[in-house]
């Protein structure tokens, strides 16, 4: 960041800045930093001007400093960076610089985005994501980006491996099991049978160390959804949790689904249990969703009158 007003720098006395028109009577005017504004006048004068140069990144660079969110500086450094054919590779070093402290911010992760998209080259991305997930294992954007670049350039192989890692640290980190998810059923090559058991029993021991864990649960009825197999092929093992004493209202909400689609696929009258089980989630074990629970006990009964 410059501490001098790019208003006194001879290098840009050539240029007339161009200041915010707010209007002749602004309600709220925001009361921008001097060396903000005065850094805006001038980048507001050479896109007006459309320069490319090795001055406006500098310049350009300065705002970020200042305002990293700015999206529309974001989106003229690559089209400067493009016009003057400058060496991404040192693009990519200067995101890295500042990604650290920018972690939430969704422009940095676009511009890395189009900028590793115009590379053609992503081998230093994961290493990059993992750095970020490390220090927040729930970040969005990192995990959104991870989806891209995967993707883009093929880079599936370990990345079920990767979510056993943060599973174990986490077993409650929804954005690992939702990437899980990504990775099984995104990738070009469709899971086998095998391995799609595999992901069952991986599952169900997961749900045996944190049994009210929602999203153990949503991946598991995920798993025999997104593969067509019936959802009474769960009940050998919730009943094994009931065995054991497991306590969790996600075993009644299991068999609510189980016998709900049961109903449909037999056309016939619903087990008159998954009512009850309705109502003991409204009363008792999940108050909080009481008319959630409701609504569903209204559907279930519908079942019946069709």
């Amino acid at each position: 960041m410059t501490d001098m007003l790019y208003s006194e720098n001879p290098e840009w006395k050539d240029v007339t800045p161009v200041p915010q028109d707010d209007g002749p009577n602004p309600l709220v005017p925001i009361a921008y930093a001097k060396d903000y504004s005065d850094a805006m006048d001038y980048f507001r004068a050479v896109t007006r001007t459309n320069e490319k140069s090795e001055r406006v990144l500098k310049l350009i660079e300065d705002i970020i400093d200042r305002n990293p969110a700015h999206y529309t500086v974001w989106n003229y450094r690559q089209q400067v960076l493009f016009a003057l054919n400058s060496d991404l590779q040192k693009e990519m070093d200067f995101i890295d610089e500042i990604a650290g402290d920018q972690i939430k911010n969704y422009q940095i992760w676009h511009h890395r985005q189009v900028i590793v998209d115009r590379l053609n080259d992503g081998s230093r991305e994961l290493a990059f994501i993992n750095a970020i997930l490390d220090e927040d294992p729930k970040n969005y954007h990192g995990w959104s980006y991870r989806q891209w670049a995967v993707k883009r350039f093929g880079l599936w192989e370990g990345e079920l491996e990767f979510t056993n890692d943060l599973l174990v640290y986490d077993v409650r980190n929804n954005s690992a099991w939702n990437y899980r998810y990504y990775i099984l059923f995104n990738n070009p090559q469709m899971p086998s049978e095998e391995l799609i058991q595999s992901e069952i029993k991986f599952t169900e021991k997961q749900i045996i160390l944190a049994p009210n864990n929602s999203s153990s649960w949503s991946y598991l009825k995920a798993l025999y959804e997104k593969t067509n197999k019936p959802l009474r092929e769960m009940e050998t093992f919730i009943q094994q949790l009931v065995n054991t004493n497991v306590q969790s209202p996600f075993l009644l909400i299991a068999y609510i689904d189980i016998y709900e689609q049961n109903a449909k696929l037999e056309k016939k009258v619903i087990d008159p249990a998954a009512l009850e089980m309705c109502k003991e989630l409204a009363e008792k074990q999940d108050p909080i969703r009481e008319r959630y629970w409701n609504f569903r006990l209204q559907i279930l009964e519908n079942l019946n009158k069709a």
